[in-house]
């Protein structure tokens, strides 16, 4: 692994991935916040991450267009270097419908989003981190969701099926990199405290499931972005095609 760490986050403008850019600054870590419409966000991010003295640029791009994820990683390879790790957090979801309810539009955009955005980025972080491609090795962490094994019913199973989809990618990618310096691993969030609930139309969800959680409470992003970092480093460096679940035990 190169000396100078370099982690492009997606979809970091706000909660799991803005926490673990600061995470991952405060270590040390240059960072590429990228967003999709969150300017604004996206730079205070940036903002705070330099506070500690490391690199970190912002960068718009839609990663479920591949043409917009060969520009983000062409412009994080001229401003920043050589990346050594990935973290795949953008994700949408939609209103809470089950699945008699849902449109194919509604489908194609979630897994598009969810799911090939995971495919594109992962191809091109392993374009250049792989011995073979010239590489010195790297780490990806997909961010899932507990969702991929309960299914979310009557409220996401789309989503729930872009999770297992992108968990899938995640064992079936590991093993293609092993031998090539690159470590895929993934990381299964719960019920965690952040923006996305308002999206599906419940912002206080947490709150009204939180008593069906063994320990009893929402999580924080910051918990989240304390495992991703520690897969993204050397402390993690014979986990490969693993998952950790943070779900206060559901």
């Amino acid at each position: 692994m190169p000396k100078e760490r370099v982690v492009l986050i997606t979809g970091s403008s706000r909660g799991i991935g803005a926490a673990t850019a600061i995470q991952l600054a405060s270590q040390g870590v240059n960072i590429c916040v990228n967003y999709r419409s969150e300017h604004e966000a996206a730079e205070q991010i940036v903002h705070r991450a330099r506070q500690y003295g490391v690199n970190a640029i912002a960068v718009q791009a839609d990663v479920s267009q591949e043409q917009e994820v060969m520009r983000l990683f062409a412009t994080l390879d001229n401003e920043l270097g050589p990346i050594t790790g990935l973290v795949n957090n953008a994700g949408i979801l939609m209103q809470q419908m089950p699945v008699l309810q849902m449109s194919a539009a509604r489908i194609n955009a979630v897994m598009q989003t969810n799911v090939t955005s995971c495919f594109l980025c992962c191809r091109e972080a392993i374009r250049r981190m792989a011995y073979s491609q010239g590489g010195q090795g790297g780490s990806i962490v997909n961010v899932s969701s507990a969702a991929s094994r309960t299914g979310a019913p009557f409220e996401y199973v789309d989503y729930a099926a872009s999770k297992g989809a992108m968990d899938t990618l995640t064992r079936g990618l590991s093993l293609e990199v092993a031998s090539e310096g690159v470590r895929v691993n993934g990381v299964r969030p719960g019920f965690i405290y952040t923006d996305m609930h308002a999206s599906g139309g419940e912002p206080n969800r947490i709150e009204r499931l939180k008593s069906a959680i063994p320990m009893q409470r929402g999580g924080t992003a910051e918990e989240v972005s304390e495992a991703i970092c520690w897969l993204l480093s050397d402390q993690a460096s014979y986990s490969t095609g693993s998952f950790i679940d943070l779900a206060g035990g559901r």
